[in-house]
């Protein structure tokens, strides 16, 4: 009896169907099992953590998953015996083959992917290959466009509104302002003495950096400073300009000029700037208040008239722009037959020099437009200045050491002065005795006295500047570093 229910239990026990537990990555009994709390999924551990700290996701539903959605199953640890169909040759060879056809098979979808993803690259090839084409075409159209453009010689309009940038010559309101001014400065100007407290060469030898601020608008090329000589406006290849105070030593006014800033000036209380896609724009207490006008390219230059009526813009469409500052309009717009890269009004306002990049200098009569005179400056200027004097003309060339001094009265060069180092700018005082000299190599200073007509150098610091600017009664100088900082020499 006993024998029968025992096996009975046994038969019981035998026909009772069992549960596997199999990973649903590798598809065998997991070591270390683990279930996912959203799908209820099973896992081995260590592949369900590697998917998720690469994909985050469950590798069957594709769901957000994470360690924490883990739960560990607990279960008998038990030696997984070998599989009785690997334990004679003829099933190792036939497992051995079925291994073989998976990588052959394998191997084929690899290969054809490799295929499709070269006709993909083949493809995408092709096509950057014609954008670079089709832009460069354009760059060149536009490049010849604005050639053609530059040697178009306008000779009058029907449509007065449309074309008034056409007129050659200067309103008779602005040509008698003109007038008005060159008579008033030219009659005093040689009987002019030196002001009370201006600077000597004693002063100007004492020069030591004496503030600095720290680099504000990277890129910047050129600053400017007010009638007081307390404001500083420069700008970088952000297309943002700044106002800094220098008694403050900090910004006071940011402007959003849009593209980076190639020039500034200072119109009384306002600050007119230009920008590389060939705008002049009025600021005042830091916003924007007119666009003057625009060049078909890079505008390179600014410059104020004498009057304070007059502001001249140049371009790299090979003219320049005279503005009507009380209208708010260009008065005249002529062309030239290069490049024009530097610019600077007479004392006197009745002519406008221009630097170009062929390498002459030219004088224009501001009431007409026409070429007043033009000399060969040696190489391709960077900096115009002229003196207060009226009659001597300092210039740089871009790459070269020296700064030639032109005798106007004569058409010819009566002094070279050299710094050792390339020169960026060149600026007189306002008594015409010191011009100041600006590079990347040093900050120089060159005196010039009258009584024994004889050239000095008063100062000299290795001191790296793109630019640079007088300050006070010629006590200071105000020098535009290569990192776009303000630092001041006093």
């Amino acid at each position: 009896m006993a024998s029968t229910m025992f096996g009975a239990a046994t038969s019981n026990i035998r026909t009772k169907p069992t549960a596997k537990m199999l990973c649903a990555i590798s598809g065998e009994a997991p070591q270390f099992p683990v279930a996912s709390r959203k799908s209820g999924n099973v896992f081995e551990k260590r592949l369900i953590e590697a998917h998720i700290s690469e994909h985050h996701t469950d590798p069957v539903t594709g769901e957000d998953l994470s360690m924490d959605d883990l739960i560990e199953l607990k279960s008998s640890h038990v030696v997984k015996p070998r599989p009785q169909t690997l334990t004679s040759i003829p099933s190792l060879l036939s497992a051995f083959q079925a291994e073989w056809d998976a990588i052959a098979l394998e191997t084929f979808t690899l290969k054809q992917q490799l295929s499709q993803t070269r006709k993909e690259l083949s493809t995408a090839l092709y096509q950057n290959d014609a954008a670079t084409r089709v832009i460069a075409r354009i760059t060149r159209e536009r490049d010849e466009a604005r050639e053609a453009l530059s040697n178009v010689t306008i000779s009058g309009a029907t449509n007065v509104d449309a074309m008034q940038v056409d007129n050659q010559e200067l309103s008779e309101e602005l040509a008698a302002k003109v007038d008005e001014t060159m008579q008033q400065l030219s009659s005093t100007r040689r009987k002019r003495p030196i002001p009370d407290g201006w600077a000597t060469a004693e002063t100007i030898e004492a020069f030591e950096p004496t503030d600095s601020s720290e680099p504000l608008y990277p890129g910047s090329s050129i600053v400017s400073v007010d009638k007081e000589k307390d404001l500083a406006l420069f700008g970088g290849a952000d297309g943002v300009a700044g106002v800094y105070s220098v008694s403050q030593k900090q910004v006071v006014h940011a402007l959003k000029c849009g593209s980076a800033v190639t020039a500034t000036a200072w119109w009384g209380p306002r600050q007119v700037v230009a920008t590389s896609a060939g705008a002049v724009k009025v600021f005042e207490d830091g916003a924007e208040v007119a666009q003057l006008g625009s060049h078909a390219g890079s505008a390179t230059s600014l410059a104020i008239h004498p009057s304070g009526d007059i502001l001249a813009s140049t371009g790299a469409d090979k003219s320049f722009m005279f503005y009507d500052l009380t209208s708010m309009k260009v008065a005249s717009h002529i062309y030239t037959d290069t490049e024009i890269l530097c610019s600077e009004f007479h004392p006197d306002g009745h002519l406008f020099g221009v630097g170009g990049k062929d390498g002459q200098i030219k004088l224009f009569d501001v009431k007409t437009g026409a070429n007043a005179a033009s000399f060969d400056a040696g190489g391709v200027p960077n900096s115009l200045s002229f003196s207060e004097n009226g009659t001597w003309l300092a210039s740089s060339i871009k790459g070269q050491t020296s700064v030639t001094i032109f005798d106007l009265r004569k058409m010819q060069t009566i002094k070279v002065l050299d710094v050792g180092s390339p020169v960026e700018s060149v600026h007189w005082d306002y008594t015409g005795q010191f011009v100041a000299i600006a590079g990347p190599g040093c900050v120089s200073v060159q005196q010039y006295v009258k009584s024994s007509k004889s050239w000095s150098e008063p100062f000299r610091k290795a001191i790296p500047a793109k630019d640079l600017q007088w300050g006070p009664d010629a006590s200071s100088l105000v020098v535009l570093t290569p990192e776009g900082a303000i630092s001041i020499l006093g």
